[in-house]
């Protein structure tokens, strides 16, 4: 008989980074191209941002989903599923015909490549001992950031070279062949029940909703984390068309951000050591907003600059990478006993308030002026949910 506590099959360690990424680098990527888009589509910034908005709604659904499912029909059918859809839906955003179709094919083409995201995590703990384990997560977590940050600029040299639509292209050959690499090398590596009790998932998900210490960790932690995808959506407007840059610099000064946040998770798991959770969580959330208000600053008075720009949005990603962590594991502590679920509900948080976020940044006319209020008023709010859950732990 089989050893439940012993790993079953491994999958490629290659093979998870793919599923991982899949998802995000679609979002990524096709940012540079925001304008080009706008252009073509003969459409204003702020309906072109929606294809930002819709991929991280769909994401952030997507990861509620894919976790119950997958463990009662099985991880591997559920990651075929997603990247045939995902296949599909970028192969529908290659033709796009108009605004409209491009958004609903972003929404589809999240929905399928968040089962990457969601699975591939759950995937690498199933086909690990307790001693691997961390290891293996850890380096899908450093793939994950990296991926981001080189993601702009390759979308950027795809666009200068053929075309915005030639970036959906590319992600639609990258889904079939991560679906058949898939489908040839990955076995199930979960233990399907063929049963799915969504009472005992919506129980535990209205239980976590209904605490107010982990609301005010999980909305804090979106808002001082992916609040940064308001500066994303709004990034090509804002260097190319108010600051004069040009694509391949965009997406350069798009991966040193992602670079930043990168550094700020590793300055974490260091200054963790001498400092707690909670300073660090409050500490770096309280540098984002400064640097959010500085920058909100130099737009209302019309001082905006590459420089500027790029280095205080470095220290503003740099305050997020390290709240994320503690955030995260401060939300994951509330309920020990539904560590799973507050995950899911967790990284939802973040997607819904990364996706309000970059709805208000395509408002008003001045993309920067937009995306730097969204920047102060998220972290802000962030702070406040974070004092209030640590004064309800007290």
């Amino acid at each position: 008989m089989q050893d439940t506590a012993s790993p079953v099959r491994k999958a490629p360690l290659w093979l998870l980074a793919c599923i991982t990424i899949v998802g995000t680098l679609a979002m990524h990527m096709f940012i540079p191209a925001l304008p080009d888009a706008a252009r073509g589509f003969g459409v204003g910034p702020g309906q072109m941002q929606q294809t930002i908005t819709v991929y991280i709604l769909g994401m952030a659904l997507g990861q509620l989903i894919y976790g119950p499912l997958s463990d009662s029909l099985g991880r591997r059918p559920m990651l075929l599923a997603g990247l045939a859809l995902y296949t599909l839906a970028s192969t529908a955003a290659f033709v796009a015909p108009s605004a409209p179709w491009l958004i609903g094919a972003r929404l589809f083409q999240a929905l399928g490549g968040c089962a990457g995201l969601a699975l591939g995590r759950a995937i690498a703990r199933d086909t690990a001992t307790p001693e691997t384990a961390v290891g293996t997560l850890a380096l899908l977590n450093l793939i994950m950031m990296a991926g981001p940050g080189v993601a702009p600029t390759i979308g950027s040299l795809v666009d200068a070279a053929w075309g915005w639509r030639a970036i959906f292209a590319l992600l639609a050959i990258l889904g079939l062949l991560t679906a058949v690499s898939v489908w040839r090398m990955l076995p199930e590596t979960g233990r399907p029940t063929g049963q799915l009790h969504w009472r005992t998932v919506l129980g535990d998900y209205r239980r976590l909703l209904g605490t107010p210490q982990f609301l005010g960790f999980a909305i804090g932690g979106g808002c001082a984390t992916t609040s940064i995808y308001a500066f994303l959506a709004a990034a090509p407007f804002i260097f190319i068309e108010q600051l004069h840059a040009t694509k391949p610099q965009v997406g350069l000064y798009l991966g040193i951000l992602m670079a930043g946040m990168a550094v700020g998770n590793a300055l974490a798991r260091q200054l963790i050591k001498r400092w707690p959770l909670e300073k660090l969580m409050l500490g770096g959330n309280l540098l984002s907003i400064a640097c959010a208000a500085l920058l909100l600053a130099l737009a209302l008075l019309g001082q905006l600059g590459v420089a500027g720009v790029v280095g205080l949005m470095v220290l503003f990603s740099l305050g997020s990478g390290m709240t994320s962590p503690a955030a995260l594991s401060k939300a994951l502590g509330v309920h020990t006993d539904l560590t799973g679920s507050a995950a899911g509900v967790y990284g939802c948080t973040q997607m819904v308030v990364g996706g309000l976020c970059t709805l208000g940044a395509s408002l008003g006319g001045n993309p920067a002026l937009s995306a730097f209020a969204v920047l102060f008023i998220a972290g802000s709010i962030g702070q406040l949910g974070f004092r209030a859950a640590l004064r309800l732990g007290r």
